[in-house]
């Protein structure tokens, strides 16, 4: 299990009752997001952010967060396919930094590799217009990340493949 799975494990099976987690699928233009539910069982697409200023971004988030009853915030790291960091990820942790100094809230990261194309092929297969693709196509990884993270909280190894 990477160090970054652990911590993701240890953070999510310590969330104080009454509290969800929220994924999020970080892009160039937009934010995807995805709650639990309150037993940590499943994953809803929920909002998308388009993409401003980190600061206008982040303000969102964090409102989305306090009204939705947060308490663990799990971000999709875009690994490459072998597993290195590359500059996406980078940003990634960057925006994590940033955020991390705004709220108490804890940070972790859960592999998205492949989190994208699974959902794109998933809508193609559902015959989903591009437009809609497009609308719903980073919620939708978001939950995707996130449900991969609670299906591995419940596997006797506790470290499912994700992607």
């Amino acid at each position: 299990m990477t160090s970054f799975a652990s911590e993701a494990r240890t953070a999510a099976l310590s969330l104080p009752k009454g509290k969800r987690m929220l994924g999020l699928d970080l892009g160039t233009k937009t934010i995807g997001m995805a709650t639990s539910d309150f037993t940590g069982q499943f994953a809803t697409p929920r909002d998308t952010i388009r993409r401003e200023k980190f600061t206008i971004d982040a303000k969102q988030l964090l409102a989305f967060a306090e009204k939705e009853h947060i308490g663990l915030l799990v971000l999709g790291l875009p690994l490459n396919m072998d597993g290195t960091e590359g500059p996406r990820a980078q940003a990634t942790r960057a925006f994590a930094r940033n955020l991390s100094k705004l709220t108490p809230l804890p940070i972790v990261f859960w592999d998205e590799r492949l989190s994208t194309a699974a959902v794109t092929r998933t809508m193609l297969e559902a015959d989903m217009s591009r437009a809609k693709r497009a609308e719903n196509v980073d919620k939708l990884a978001a939950a995707y990340i996130l449900q991969s993270l609670l299906d591995a909280l419940r596997s006797p190894q506790g470290d499912l493949p994700t992607g």
